[in-house]
């Protein structure tokens, strides 16, 4: 039987997207620094396989813990043509790990049953991943490789774009969303 206690936070220091609050953001995530925080916004998914485009929601948050890597966890819900929600959709959790030469390293996994291994690299407010590995579960999609970007436009707002090789299409646009910071 559980207790109250079973579920208290841990001992130790909460992840924060706020840059003003918590402990100081490690030197190394200083390429990243711009993308800490709470997004959110829509876009609209697309494939040749897939009978779209189908627009969403989506909430991307960035935080960290004063280590040398970000935590990176995005939740998406389809939308209807009005914009209500239709049901949940895309989860993913990760870790942006910035190295010493400037790389950077994106780890995902998806509830789909899908994990990704992106390297990249930050420049002028825009970062680039391409997947070096893909491993899926038995019952997942084929998917082969995966292309990110991310780019803070002048006026603030996020945009997201993703380009995927699955389900025997060669790499082919995917997903695009606009962001927008919430805190």
């Amino acid at each position: 039987m559980s207790s109250p206690d079973d579920f208290a936070p841990p001992p130790i220091p909460a992840p924060t997207a706020d840059l003003t609050s918590g402990p100081p953001l490690h030197d190394a995530c200083l390429p990243l620094r711009a993308l800490v925080g709470v997004w959110r916004g829509r876009g609209e998914v697309d494939y040749p396989t897939i009978d779209g485009p189908y627009r969403f929601g989506q909430q991307l948050t960035i935080s960290h813990d004063g280590r040398p890597f970000l935590r990176h966890e995005a939740r998406a819900w389809l939308l209807d043509a009005e914009g209500a929600v239709l049901r949940p959709a895309a989860w993913e959790t990760g870790w942006w790990r910035p190295q010493p030469d400037g790389t950077l390293e994106l780890l995902l996994s998806h509830i789909t049953g899908i994990q990704e291994l992106f390297y990249g690299r930050a420049a002028d407010q825009r970062w680039e991943l391409t997947t070096d590995s893909v491993v899926r579960t038995a019952t997942a999609k084929d998917v082969r490789a995966a292309q990110r970007s991310y780019a803070l436009t002048e006026d603030g707002v996020l945009d997201y774009a993703e380009h995927r090789a699955m389900v025997g299409v060669t790499m082919t646009p995917h997903v695009t969303a606009r962001l927008h910071r919430t805190s």
